[in-house]
């Protein structure tokens, strides 16, 4: 096992850091501090220090200032579960899963479905011809052999994993047309002068960010950039389905705006925002962007010097490139749930504590994101950056095996009381995780509250 803050210089010089940069950190905490046989802390703490420190760079670049970078494991961990202890005028969210989302046996093992969204649970209800109970699910399942299952419903439009061991993962095609890619992918995608860094009293005051993702990962990464103070507007349509209690989570210190972009008005007001935009960050399937005119290197032509963030399930190319995925899907796919049930002493599958996979990957597109426009501003140029679950999920499993990790507590709201902060919002008054990093002259706050989807105007501050 790798310390933590070898970790994070791997990362660091992925991204092209300077390494005298990583004297500034102060890291405290081992694991377990998350019952798992799985490096959750260790996974926290990097990934949100390695954004933190990407933060204290770019105030360094336009001050000339150094500071210190500290975070703490247990409140890293606890941010990495930041919608289980959030709670609005002192009441706790209802479950945050659709009653027959979840893991369900098949005719030779086990399968995972995702029925958040209304649409994808019609898909598998419409498949399976059934009613809408867990029992007349888990009957039709028992039927289907489990990849058979796993295929069909892909492609029926569902969103569907079979329960694998990493082994079996490790022999899959979409596994092998990833394995030689880097957890974090940088590429030029166009030529672009140098752009100076904006002035103003944050690390990332006056960066303006579109944030066009949804649930978890990709709203976690614009989360963090706003915590470093950035501009970050979420864009999404009117008519997409979301998860209510997430957006009030994963709000905090953005502005929200509608735009359909499936319409000609929706896309030519995203092309206007585009003028004076630093960072595009969006999460839709590969090649969805495309068929808008949101590819990279159509946004590059338009916004010559655009950071440009992609994230996906299971990685841009192979035979899952096109396919849909979530935290709990890919956990499922990949042996993470395998390997947590023998680890625990079952045979049955078991989730990890925390949606790390999201959680990580949300933390490293922000990390990526600060980064990559930090080397604009001394080369130039257009970067894409890609981040994936599934890639993610092999940075997590390659840092090795906790013995023992069940042993750590499990902690509850209660616990960690020391990591929450009390916030305004459109929704009532919030009790949330506070951002684990700690900067010693620019500390993070959201200086704007969460809102409902739609609040504000498409537009920039102050435009």
């Amino acid at each position: 096992m790798k310390t933590t803050f070898e970790i994070i210089s791997g990362l660091w010089s992925l991204a092209g850091g300077a390494p005298e940069d990583l004297s500034h950190l102060d890291l405290a905490g081992v694991d377990p501090v998350l019952p798992s046989s799985f490096w959750i802390g260790s996974a926290a703490q990097a990934s949100i220090a390695a954004a933190g420190l990407a933060a204290a760079t770019a105030w360094r670049m336009k001050t000339g200032k150094t500071q210190r970078v500290h975070v703490d494991m247990h409140h890293a961990a606890a941010e990495f579960r930041s919608e289980r202890y959030l709670q609005i005028d002192a009441q706790a969210p209802g479950s945050l899963w659709d009653p027959i989302a979840g893991l369900y046996q098949s005719g030779d093992g086990h399968v995972r479905l995702h029925t958040n969204f209304p649409h994808h649970r019609d898909h598998i209800l419409d498949l399976l011809k059934c009613a809408t109970t867990r029992d007349a699910v888990q009957a039709a399942l028992l039927t289907w052999q489990s990849e058979a299952f796993e295929t069909a419903a892909n492609e029926a439009g569902c969103v569907v994993s079979a329960y694998r061991s990493h082994a079996q993962w490790m022999d899959h095609a979409q596994s092998a047309a990833i394995a030689a890619q880097p957890v974090i992918r940088f590429t030029k995608i166009g030529e672009a002068c140098p752009r100076p860094l904006p002035e103003g009293p944050r690390p990332l005051s006056h960066w303006r960010v579109l944030d066009l993702t949804r649930i978890v990962a990709g709203p976690v990464g614009g989360r963090t950039l706003a915590a470093h103070g950035a501009d970050v507007l979420r864009i999404t349509s009117p008519h997409l389905p979301d998860i209510d209690w997430l957006i009030r989570d994963n709000g905090r210190g953005k502005l929200t705006a509608h735009a359909d972009l499936d319409t000609e008005d929706g896309r030519e007001a995203l092309r206007e925002l585009m003028r004076d935009t630093d960072i595009f960050m969006q999460g839709y399937r590969p090649g969805g962007m495309t068929r808008r005119g949101f590819s990279p290197e159509q946004v590059a032509k338009l916004r010559p010097g655009i950071i440009y963030v992609s994230l996906s399930a299971y990685g841009s190319v192979g035979p899952w490139a096109m396919r849909r995925g979530f935290d709990s899907l890919v956990q499922t796919a990949t042996g993470f749930n395998h390997a947590e049930g023998l680890a625990a002493g079952t045979h049955l599958p078991k989730e990890l504590p925390a949606q790390a996979l999201d959680h990580a990957s949300g933390h490293l597109m922000a990390f990526s994101a600060m980064m990559a426009r930090l080397r604009q501003a001394a080369e130039g140029g257009s970067w894409h950056v890609e981040v994936s679950l599934a890639q993610t999920g092999r940075w997590l499993w390659d840092m090795g095996r906790v013995e023992n990790g069940f042993a750590a507590m499990d902690p509850k709201r209660e616990d960690i009381t020391d990591f929450l902060e009390t916030l305004p919002s459109g929704f009532g008054t919030l009790s949330a995780v506070s951002h684990a990093a700690k900067l010693s002259e620019t500390p993070c706050f959201y200086a704007r509250p969460s809102m409902p989807s739609g609040s504000h105007d498409l537009r920039w501050p102050g435009a």
